[in-house]
């Protein structure tokens, strides 16, 4: 919620000043998370097949971050979304807040110490069928804001994680490990990508403990 000023001091705080978005007293998640039923049920319409076009892969072909309001990129956003106190100065940069890591629980009061991690990792996504999209679809799913694959988290957490899917890398937060699998499961389904078996099996898993 936005303090309460007049219209007219509203406008000249975000011309002049520093603006303030106060997010409440707790952290907010991505939004679309699915229920465990419902996750279950979309990991078994997901196509298994093996990855692809490894080699191929660039960084550069998911084009990030854009702007989506005013000053505002899509790193910038997440920021004010998921912490809670934000403050952002006229450019749009985190000058002060709070952020949970949800990953490994870790709470954070500068945003250096954040990276907004991609939940199904770019690099998978592009093994998992994203090479054969366009530009255009492959900048949508990099700064996807309506679904669940922006998390706000530690940055060494999500150095470690990588490109890596669950099956080789999980949170180390076991009481997370049922929305880690049910957003990834959301992302893959929503993006019609497809999974490895044993990514399968590590997420089946990781439903289990719902």
């Amino acid at each position: 919620m936005r303090r309460v000023v007049t219209a007219a001091l509203a406008a000249l705080i975000s011309v002049l000043l520093t603006s303030t978005l106060t997010t409440g007293t707790a952290w907010a998640t991505p939004p679309g998370i699915p229920s465990p039923s419902t996750a279950a049920a979309r990991l078994a319409a997901l196509t298994v097949g093996s990855e692809s076009h490894q080699d191929t892969y660039s960084r550069t072909f998911f084009p990030h971050w854009i702007t989506i309001s005013g000053t505002c990129n899509t790193r910038e956003t997440v920021l004010r979304r998921d912490g809670a106190d934000v403050v952002v100065d006229s450019n749009c940069a985190a000058i002060s807040g709070s952020w949970y890591s949800p990953y490994d629980g870790a709470t954070w009061t500068a945003a250096s110490d954040i990276d907004i991690d991609h939940m199904v990792p770019l690099a998978e996504a592009w093994r998992s069928g994203a090479w054969a999209w366009t530009t255009a679809q492959r900048r949508a799913f990099a700064n996807d804001l309506d679904g669940p694959q922006l998390w706000a988290v530690t940055d060494n957490v999500n150095q470690q994680k990588s490109d890596q899917d669950p099956s080789t890398w999980q949170p180390s937060l076991p009481g997370f490990r049922c929305a880690y699998a049910s957003a990834w499961i959301q992302v893959k389904w929503t993006y019609d990508l497809t999974l490895q078996s044993s990514e399968k099996i590590a997420l089946q898993d990781m439903l289990s403990s719902c």
